[in-house]
């Protein structure tokens, strides 16, 4: 983007801000300018932010921004690329001592304390961001709403998802972390025209198409049973490639086609096994990473678990911006 184009996208933003859209917009620089923060107020030090502390809280409850416009101008630019790459993620934010916080809700967060529950009280967020093709540690979030009580991160991903979806003339790739790797999320987006990429737990279980039917007593719904921690349980995969990555090394790609959950019997999905080729000296230590995939096409192994890594490549970037994000975004 030239700076042309990046001054007219953000006069453009900036319109749509609504009231004190003055002091939100320098908050804004202030948010993705500042590399972290222990709260909120002290986003008014940074040199972008020409107020006074005070007016950070009074921005943020003043300003009325309109989402839908604002939504709409993002994915304009997106016209452009020719398969956008959308990643969807659950972030929870603990806020164990506002008791006084309406719609808190118990979010599942790591603890460095062995033996304790990995769950704390507090809000959660879900996110849809546009990666770009080129490499790169930024990405342009398209949604950031908070998880109410009588949502779950699954219902909400494809609530936002069809709001965007509706409005991209082309169709998406979509990706999504293992939380998400289940029939819910394949019933709940079956309808939305876009490929999807997802990360499966090593305890999942899946299942092949059903034979034919023999003629006696009530058709079967399931095939043969494959778990995926059970080697044991794997057939023969119906293709397999090696390549030689210059950062992961020697890996080995495999693919099942025709698999479902025992819930989504009629959305069967491709299996996708991504391992390192060998274990030594000369190998880095690569975790096995399971991917289903569903789309209108068939994928390549060489290229869609690539896809899949884009994502992660921003990870660290994305995870510390939601930080700041949710300070502002949901009031925005």
């Amino acid at each position: 983007m030239n700076c042309e184009a990046l001054r007219e996208f953000r006069q453009q933003a900036y319109k749509m801000l609504g009231p004190a859209k003055d002091a939100t917009f320098e908050l804004m620089d202030a948010v993705m300018t500042t590399p972290r923060a222990n709260c909120l107020t002290e986003m008014a030090l940074n040199p972008l932010f020409r107020r006074q502390w005070s007016s950070v809280s009074e921005a943020l409850q003043d300003c009325q921004p309109d989402r839908e416009q604002l939504m709409k101008l993002y994915l304009q630019q997106m016209s452009g690329v020719e398969r956008p790459i959308l990643a969807v993620d659950h972030t929870a934010w603990a806020r164990p001592d506002a008791r006084t916080l309406r719609e808190r809700t118990y979010e599942h967060q790591a603890t460095a304390i062995h033996g304790n529950k990995p769950i704390a009280i507090g809000l959660g967020y879900s996110t849809i961001a546009w990666i770009p093709e080129a490499p790169g540690s930024w990405a342009l979030p398209l949604r950031h709403e908070r998880i109410t009580s009588w949502d779950t991160p699954i219902s909400k991903a494809a609530w936002q998802l069809k709001q965007v979806i509706a409005r991209l003339p082309q169709r998406p790739l979509v990706l999504f972390d293992r939380e998400y790797g289940c029939a819910s999320l394949v019933l709940q987006t079956a309808h939305l025209k876009a490929d999807k990429l997802i990360r499966l737990r090593s305890n999942r279980c899946l299942y092949s198409a059903p034979p034919a039917y023999s003629g006696r007593g009530r058709p079967r719904s399931h095939g043969k049973k494959f778990q995926i921690n059970d080697p044991q349980t794997w057939w023969a995969a119906e293709e397999m490639v090696e390549l030689d990555d210059p950062k992961l090394g020697q890996l080995q790609i495999r693919r099942w086609d025709n698999l479902h959950f025992r819930s989504s019997t009629q959305h069967p999905m491709t299996l996708i096994l991504v391992e390192p080729k060998a274990v030594g000296s000369n190998c880095r230590q690569v975790k096995p990473l399971w991917l289903a995939w569903i789309g209108e096409n068939s994928c390549s192994l060489e290229v869609v678990w690539m896809d899949y890594l884009r994502r992660f490549a921003i990870e660290h970037w994305y995870r510390l911006a939601k930080q700041t994000l949710h300070w502002t975004l949901p009031h925005l």
